[in-house]
């Protein structure tokens, strides 16, 4: 199964929803709206002046929030219709960012440069087959003292929702619409695999970067699941039996040697 070619249509069908979409809001974004959210902000930290590289950036949104906060960026995605967009979004806005069309894999065994920062986000991992080739990619992008930042959706909701909490083989083959609010019901055929919180961090441990923490979240900045409610200043929360549902998970790690 070329589960890339599968999966970059897929992409390339929603990056054309979604910048059309208010769930992505690109208009307040040209208008200054930055995009990341008090998590990623809190944990990053200021990253002015350092250089920066952002994995499966969609079409650049939070890539040139970081550019605005001084950041020298480069974001890559799989989806060229999302490096279209990205790269459009930049010369209106008048920021400086390198973008790349590539898979993570491909882009880790043909990069050279090293970076300061390496960012991703937000339902990156239920797209990667293989995460010790993820986190290779992670490694060699960064210099030594450089930092890893995962914001990423919490295994905990997937299994709640039907899927495996261990990963397997076998992916999850599916045909499903998009998040946005303005989906028009049009499916694709999309390519997940599921991947356990030791899993994630055994990957990054396994090439040589140190866990500097790890937190978990009851609260996600995006009402993008169901059974979602708002809980003013705070997020969307879901309850299970009265209890609240970690949603979001955080690590930042570094590269010792």
């Amino acid at each position: 199964m070329d589960y890339l070619s599968i999966n970059k249509e897929a992409w390339d069908k929603r990056t054309k929803v979604h910048v059309e979409s208010s769930f992505y809001d690109v208009e307040s974004f040209k208008n200054g709206k930055c995009s990341l959210n008090p998590v990623e902000l809190k944990q990053v930290g200021n990253v002015e002046g350092k250089s920066l590289l952002h994995l499966q950036c969609h079409f650049g949104q939070d890539t040139l929030s970081w550019a605005r906060l001084g950041a020298e960026v480069t974001g890559v995605d799989l989806s060229a219709d999302a490096i279209e967009q990205a790269n459009l979004l930049k010369q209106s806005l008048g920021l400086k960012a390198n973008f790349i069309e590539s898979d993570v894999v491909q882009f880790g065994r043909q990069n050279t440069q090293e970076f300061d920062v390496v960012f991703t986000s937000y339902g990156v991992l239920c797209w990667l087959s293989n995460l010790e080739s993820w986190a290779q990619t992670v490694a060699k992008s960064l210099k030594i003292g450089g930092e890893f930042h995962l914001i990423e959706f919490h295994a905990f909701n997937d299994l709640l929702s039907g899927y495996s909490y261990f990963s397997s083989d076998a992916p999850d083959v599916e045909e499903e619409g998009t998040y946005t609010e303005n989906c028009d019901g049009t499916k694709s055929t999309v390519v997940t695999w599921s991947h356990s919180m030791s899993e994630v961090i055994s990957a990054l441990i396994g090439v040589g970067l140190a866990i500097e923490s790890f937190s978990e979240h009851p609260y996600s900045p995006y009402n993008c699941f169901d059974g979602l409610e708002l809980v003013p200043d705070l997020g969307y929360q879901m309850l299970y039996k009265g209890q609240q549902v970690p949603l979001l998970y955080a690590i930042k790690a570094r590269r010792i040697a």
